[in-house]
This record gives C-alpha cells, structure tokens and sequence, in this order.
C-alpha cells in the first residue's frame, strides 16, 4: 500500500517516527509521501524522505499559511521539485472554515502552485474546505490554460466539485473519514467516484479511521480505510489494496522512475 498523505515532521512523531514507519511497514504499507505544509518545513519534510528509501514528499504552502508566503515565487517551488525525492507540488487550496489566512492570499498562492505543477509536471496536491464553487471555477479556467494533474485530498466536498475536477483528470483520494458514521455525504459522493480515479491516505497525525478514532493516527492504520473502501464500493480489501496502490504509482509517476 502506499500512504499518499502523512505529515511525520514536527512534534506528532517527534519521540518514535521509525518505531511508526515500522509498525506500517509491518501492516503492509511500503511507500510513503511526507507533505510539506510550509515552505520553510520543507528542509525538515526533504530530510525525512531523504533519510529513507520508502519516502518521499511534497513542496508547498498549505492555504492555512498562504498569508506568510506572499511573497513565494513560482521559481522557488518549481527548483525544490527538480530534487528526485519531490514528487508532488502541494499541499495547495482553498479552506475559508477558519480564515487563517484572506481569501486573496489563499487564492494567490493556490494559482501559483498551479503554475510550478503545470511546469514541473507533478501532480498537485488540493486541500478544499468550503470552498467548492470557487475551487472549481480556478481549476477549470486554470486547465484551460494549459493542462496539469490534481488530487483532491482527503476529499470532505461534494458531488459538483468531484465532478469536475473529475473532468479534468483529477485523482481523489480518501482517508479514514470514510468510515466515519457521521460521514453519510462524503460516502454518497465518493461512491460515484470510479475505482480508477481513487486513492488512499490517513492524513496522519489526523482523522484516525474506525476502530482506532481518538488516537494519533499512523500509517499503519491505512488498512482500516482500505477496508472502509471496500466495504463502500462492494470489493475485497485486497482488491481496494491493489487498485489504489496502482492508482498511486500511476498519480506519482516519479516515485516509480525513481
């Protein structure tokens, strides 16, 4: 299996990362990819996956922070992709839940991600929380520019924004959200999401899946959103396992080459 989407820098796993990684390994994960938040934690995300053969990252701003990167530039983001261990441009978006940082700034540096993604070629990584109807305008008037690949991560939206970043290529991938009881909505969406198309991911230290809720999430626990894949879209875990798995390889063609 690989976990699409952990964020094992900082304090979460500060004491026992490598007793975490081995617990993944050993529940059948083999490749990670460690997302950067934030651009000056990419020295410390690059560190990770350099340190280790199964892991690889992203770089990018989170829109949480976009409003302490305005001043990013396109080039900056497009020469830390040029590193082997960089497979993904991200994590990048939209999330006007909290208002960290002003609409403006949140779109500014999601376009300028947009733009190293579409230039370096590397998927890119989408955080969407109440932002559905402007997240696709972007996206499709951004594709009309010239094409680039999407993942909608850790997908919470609904069907319109699914859709149509489905149109447009986009991946989506879900995490143990999925087996939330409270999560009836994101199952309906995700169940007209082909098989093809979807991917897996903990989000870890967050959204640790059923039966393993209220604890730190890790890597290991990636076979419980399997599980609630499977359970969703009527196939065998080892199914889910083999599709998504594929899935991924083919989203991150450059974990595969490298």
């Amino acid at each position: 299996m690989f976990d699409t989407h952990v964020n094992l820098h900082g304090e979460p796993f500060a004491d026992d990362l490598e007793a975490v990684l081995d617990r993944a390994r050993t529940s059948g994960v083999n490749r990670f990819l460690a997302i950067c938040d934030r651009f000056d934690n990419f020295p410390a995300v690059l560190d990770i996956a350099k340190t280790h053969n199964d892991i690889w990252c992203s770089a990018g701003v989170h829109p949480h922070h976009s409003k302490d990167f305005q001043s990013l530039q396109i080039e900056e983001l497009i020469e830390a992709a040029a590193n082997p261990k960089v497979v993904a441009i991200g994590e990048t978006g939209l999330d006007f839940h909290y208002g960290y940082s002003a609409e403006e700034d949140q779109v500014l540096s999601l376009r300028k991600h947009i733009s190293a993604a579409r230039q370096t070629g590397l998927p890119l990584i989408l955080h969407t929380r109440e932002a559905d109807n402007l997240m696709a305008e972007i996206l499709e008037e951004e594709y009309a520019q010239g094409p680039f690949q999407s993942l909608l991560h850790c997908y919470t939206g609904g069907a319109d924004l699914a859709q149509r970043a489905l149109a447009l290529g986009a991946f989506v991938s879900v995490s143990g959200i999925l087996s939330f009881k409270s999560a009836s909505e994101v199952r309906a969406v995700i169940a007209d999401v082909p098989m093809e198309r979807i991917i897996l991911e903990t989000d870890c230290p967050y959204l640790a899946p059923v039966p393993m809720r209220g604890r730190r999430n890790e890597p290991a626990y990636l076979p419980y959103v399997a599980d609630a894949l499977a359970n969703l879209k009527g196939l065998t875990p080892e199914k889910v396992k083999q599709i998504t798995d594929e899935n991924a390889v083919r989203l991150f063609s450059k974990v595969a080459a490298s």
